[in-house]
């Protein structure tokens, strides 16, 4: 018995549609990220980009359980002398509702090349209402 190799001619990609509400951030999450890499697929292959589009709906009604809501704090920097900058978790999802999640599942995807592609695959609506309906998703329960 030999083992299949899947080739990237091969690859067919689905869309799935998941409703953030009321999930826990970081659970939703890892699930995505399962999703974005294609290892849910018999056929997975590691070094393949064989994941699928995943679209999230209703982005800032998640939930965080303890006390993360005030106290997580995303942190960046210009680079520059005294450029550090601090967001917590409330405020942005005030200024940015779907940073949040996208924080949660680019942290939660192998850290090499095939990152980036498979970040432009997930797709972040804070309402209900998505333009993707013509690819017809699937909507899956995480």
């Amino acid at each position: 018995m030999k083992t299949k190799v899947l080739k990237k001619a091969e690859v067919k990609r689905n869309w799935y549609v998941v409703d953030a509400k009321g999930k826990v951030l970081g659970r939703l999450a890892s699930k995505i990220a399962v999703v974005l890499t294609g290892k849910h697929k018999p056929q997975y292959t590691p070094h393949v980009d064989c994941g699928d589009f995943v679209v999230i709906v209703n982005a800032d009604k998640f939930r965080v359980t303890g006390n993360k809501m005030r106290d997580k704090i995303y942190y960046s920097h210009s680079f520059f002398p005294g450029g550090l900058k601090k967001i917590h978790l409330d405020l942005m999802l005030k200024k940015h509702p779907g940073r949040a999640i996208y924080h949660a599942v680019s942290g939660m995807l192998p850290k090499n090349k095939l990152r980036a592609r498979r970040l432009k695959r997930l797709k972040i609506y804070a309402d209900a209402n998505h333009p993707h309906s013509a690819q017809s998703p699937q909507t899956i329960e995480l």
